[in-house]
Formats: structure tokens, C-alpha cells, sequence
């Protein structure tokens, strides 16, 4: 973050591709464009954007006072689900003699384009608005050059006949991007696919993310794509079991049958005086957010499945790849970073994650709730990554 040296310095030059003032303390509309744009980095100047509150745009301070309430709504956009990918950016507040300033310095996005609420906001000195389909270009190739995570690569050999366009369409396209943007549309299926992150232009071939979330056979490029779930009736692996079910596919509707499925694992059991609350195993929205956090952080390029079993007396959930980036055992779970990032937008889009960050904090909170034993998780294993939830006594 910067100082308070360099702000007064920021705060008496025009306003810029990188930074922006306002003395609006309530137009979260404004702020979340001001972020997305500098994310987008459009000029390419690889150097943070600056949203500054408390300034007029003659760089004189309105005497403003900056509460937590403030500061907390500008730190949301990091996790909220309105910008996707997630914003990197920092939030500080600097007093001055006549008012206080909040800055939020907005990093630029290694995964462009980045999106506020479905549309893609740039800015390029004073103009500032929604990007149009050449800019949209420039952004999806500035992320071919320096993409880093498996999701983003193009997945080669692959061609876009390999794509369920319909299911992308009409399942997917209208819960990513806003209506006015869609109905203003005219680009081909395969610049679309670009822009969202799952069509590589350079390469003309669908990305790794492409095929995952889209694709007509995942396994056949990627042989561990699958979810493989089995009940055993005992409580360890060598009892008899009952059930097996192996999920595989495109993720996209995979995940809707694996929704719609983990339901019937939550087992109801009525006390025996009529009247009183049905009470669960397992609540519903722990096993989903630990299994769909499974399916986002794996690492695709393991042969190896996701393992979901349930035991007599508990369920494990493990996936090849361990803890990613900045998240350590130390810092689990404050500290989240994402293997595959265009996943975890696309489960955020479908709205099989309501937020970034916070899915383990959720999981172990209606545990807690449900009367659960807290989660155990295996966090020291570099090759892989584990959570084990025991069963309520009823």
C-alpha cells in the first residue's frame, strides 16, 4: 500500500487510467467499475490503480470522515462474487488535518478480462466505461501471455467441436453476463469463449477451463475429471460397501447432479415424539461446500479422481493437490488462493458458491450449527488435500 507521502502526491494530479477520485461514500456501483477497470489494466502498465474517497477532482479534501462501515464495503469486493476473478487489492484509510481519505489500491489482474457484475469495465486516461469487443480482444490475449494456471492453458488437440456450445449458451452465458451486454452480443461463439476465459485465440483451441467446464468428453484430455463417490458399510476402506457412483462430464451440469445428490447423503431422522424438527447427519451445505471446494482447488493434470466415501461414521472428501499458493497450514483457513481460477468463477457464475474465500469458514460454521464435530483436515500433504466430517449422534 502506498503511504501518506505518495497519496498527497496522487491526490493533486488529474485523474488517470490509474486513479480515480470521488467524494461519494455510498456508490458502490462507482467503486466496483473504478476496481474492475484498474484490475483490467488496459493500458498494460503492469502498476497498481487508485480509488481515492474524500477527494474532489481539483485534489482538494471535502472534509470527509471515513468510518469501518466504508472500509469494510471497499475490502467486500475481494471476496463478495461481484468482481470475477477476485480482485487483489488493499484498503487504508489516511487522515489529514481537513478529512480523511479512503484508498483502495487495485492490482493488476493476471486472468483479464475481470468482470463487475457481468460486464467488463476499462478505463484509458479520462474515458472510463464497459469495454467494447476490440478492447475485450486486447484483454483475452494480454492473459494468453502470462496465464499461469492449468485452467487457463489451452487444452491442445482439443478444437471448439469439442465444446457443448448449446449447454455454454444457454446454461451458462446468461448467468455470467448481464442482459444489456448479451443483447448488445454480435461476436462469434469462439471470441465469446475467449472472453470468458475458456477459448484461447493464439491457439485456437479451447483452454483447459473450456474443456472442464463445457466439454463433450473431459476425461479423454483429462483422465482424472471425475468425482468417484462410494458408501461403504463399515468404517474403513476393506468393509463391504453397498454403493458406488462415479460423477464425470462437463462440470457445468455435473455439478448440478452432484447438488441434487449429496441431498439424498443427508440422511433425516425424526425424534420419536411427534412434532419435533427433523434432525441431520450431515448438513446439507458443509458436504457441498467441502465437495465443490474439491472440485475447484484438484489438480487436474493427477490421473487420480476426487474420492468422496462415506463411512459408518463419517464422510472423507480428497482431492490430488495440496494447498495452493499463498494459502500454508499456518494460515488455513484465513488465507485462500486458487488452483484454478476460471473454475472457481464459473462455479461462482452457476451459483454453486456464493462467495470466494470463505467456503471452509462456511462448511465448519453449520457443523458447528448442526451439533458435527469440527471438520479434520489434512493440510501438510503437497501432493494432495483432505477433510474428514463425522457424523452427528442422534
Amino acid at each position: 500500500m502506498i503511504t501518506q507521502s505518495e497519496l498527497e502526491k496522487l491526490i493533486i494530479e488529474p485523474e488517470t487510467d490509474r486513479i480515480e477520485k470521488t467524494i461519494s461514500l455510498k456508490d458502490s456501483n462507482k467503486f466496483g467499475e473504478a476496481i474492475c477497470s484498474f484490475a483490467n489494466d488496459l493500458p498494460n502498465y503492469s502498476k497498481p490503480g487508485y480509488l481515492i474517497i474524500g477527494v474532489l477532482d481539483n485534489g482538494t479534501r471535502n472534509g470527509t470522515i471515513v468510518q469501518e462501515y466504508l472500509l469494510q464495503m471497499l475490502m467486500d469486493f475481494r471476496t463478495d462474487g461481484r468482481i470475477n476473478p477476485p480482485p487483489a487489492l488493499a484498503v487504508a484509510k489516511f487522515s489529514f488535518p481537513d478529512g480523511d481519505v479512503a484508498v483502495v489500491e487495485v492490482q493488476p489482474s493476471s486472468q483479464p478480462p475481470v468482470r463487475f457484475n457481468g460486464k467488463v469495465c476499462v478505463r484509458i486516461g479520462p474515458r472510463k466505461g464497459l469495454a467494447n469487443e476490440t478492447e475485450e480482444r486486447i484483454l483475452s490475449e494480454k492473459r494468453s501471455s502470462f496465464a499461469r494456471s492449468f485452467d487457463t492453458l489451452p487444452c491442445y488437440d482439443s478444437t471448439i467441436d469439442d465444446i457443448k456450445e448449446e449447454l455454454y449458451r444457454f446454461t451458462y452465458l446468461p448467468k455470467a453476463i448481464d442482459k444489456e451486454t448479451l443483447e448488445q452480443n454480435h461476436r462469434g461463439v469462439t471470441e465469446q469463449l475467449s472472453s470468458l476465459k475458456f477459448f484461447d485465440l493464439k491457439t485456437n483451441c479451447p483452454t483447459n477451463g473450456g474443456i472442464l467446464m463445457f466439454g463433450k468428453r473431459p476425461r479423454f484430455f483429462m483422465p482424472g475429471a471425475y468425482v468417484q463417490y462410494v458408501r461403504f458399510k463399515g468404517d474403513d476402506v476393506v468393509s463391504d460397501f453397498d454403493f458406488e457412483k462415479r460423477f464425470e462430464g462437463d462440470l457445468a451440469t455435473q455439478m448440478r447432479i452432484i447438488e441434487e445428490f449429496i441431498q439424498y447423503i443427508i440422511v433425516r431422522e425424526v425424534q420419536h415424539n411427534l412434532g419435533e424438527a427433523y434432525q441431520y447427519n450431515y448438513p446439507l451445505v458443509a458436504i457441498k461446500e467441502l465437495l465443490f471446494n474439491a472440485i475447484i482447488h484438484k489438480n487436474y493434470q493427477s490421473n487420480a479422481p476426487i474420492k468422496f466415501y462415506e463411512f459408518s461414521d463419517r464422510i472423507e472428501i480428497s482431492n490430488p493437490g495440496g494447498l495452493y499458493g499463498e494459502a500454508r497450514p499456518e494460515n488455513f483457513p484465513n488465507k485462500n488462493d486458487y488452483r484454478n481460477p476460471v473454475l472457481a468463477e464459473a462455479a461462482k457464475n452457476l451459483g454453486y458458491i456464493n462467495s470466494f474465500n470463505v467456503g471452509v469458514k462456511r462448511a465448519t460454521n453449520a457443523l458447528k450449527d448442526n451439533g458435527n464435530p469440527d471438520p479434520v483436515f489434512t493440510l501438510n500433504d503437497p501432493s494432495g488435500f483432505s477433510v474428514v466430517v463425522y457424523k452427528k449422534e442422534i
